[in-house]
């Protein structure tokens, strides 16, 4: 990893299609009140409906200083002019990733258990994300809940920066954040909210608070 680590204390992963203004709204307001990383997740869309979905988004988010990387469709993200991707453990290998991005690009993967860090590519990573933290309804196909101890063992074993997804709330953000995370990235705790905006500034404050409580004193 040879870029400066990516912003990951709260990371939101989002659905979105050209005209959908609550979806936007909704991110648009999660920005300005705290998100740091946002991720477009359109599993099983044509290459260029999701290159158009990211390029509304990155229009959106650029002018607050938030950058938008893209979930597994990496020509999606060269051609939306994304700031990387986000890949699974099945997905286009991290270095074919990199190849097409450029060194400058940001390149997340999941570890869905402890054994992944032994792979070799890891170091080409700019995070690495622990998913699932807990069991969660938003991904269908997700592994068996990490856990706390998940989160703790990754962190001991892994260098990279490390973001917790799956099952992540206001109530138990600090709780992973003391584990060992640098962040979280939610999808529910903020687009499932009656207000979007407040959702991500609770949860923000909530994470900042952990994190200096993590810090060691001076």
């Amino acid at each position: 990893m040879a870029n400066a680590p990516p912003d990951l204390r709260l990371y939101l992963v989002t659905d979105f299609v050209p005209g959908d203004d609550r979806r936007l709204g909704q991110i648009r307001a999660a920005a300005m009140a705290g998100v740091t990383l946002v991720q477009l997740r359109c599993k099983g869309r044509p290459t260029v409906e999701v290159a158009a979905a990211a390029t509304l988004l990155r229009q959106m988010l650029a002018p607050l200083g938030v950058a938008l990387i893209v979930n597994d469709d990496v020509e999606a993200a060269a051609l939306a002019g994304a700031a990387g991707v986000h890949l699974g453990q099945s997905d286009t290998p991290v270095g074919l990733a990199r190849a097409r991005l450029g060194a400058g690009a940001i390149v997340g993967l999941s570890i869905e258990g402890v054994d992944q860090v032994e792979r070799p590519d890891l170091i080409e990573v700019d995070y690495v994300a622990a998913s699932p933290v807990y069991a969660t309804q938003t991904k269908a196909d997700a592994a068996a809940p990490l856990g706390l101890e998940g989160v703790r063992e990754l962190r001991a074993r892994c260098r990279a920066p490390l973001v917790a997804i799956g099952g992540i709330t206001e109530s138990n953000a600090a709780t992973v954040i003391a584990a060992g995370a640098d962040g979280v990235a939610v999808v529910s705790a903020i687009l499932d909210a009656e207000d979007s905006g407040a959702a991500a500034r609770r949860l923000r404050r909530a994470i900042d608070e952990a994190l200096s409580a993590r810090a060691p004193a001076p």
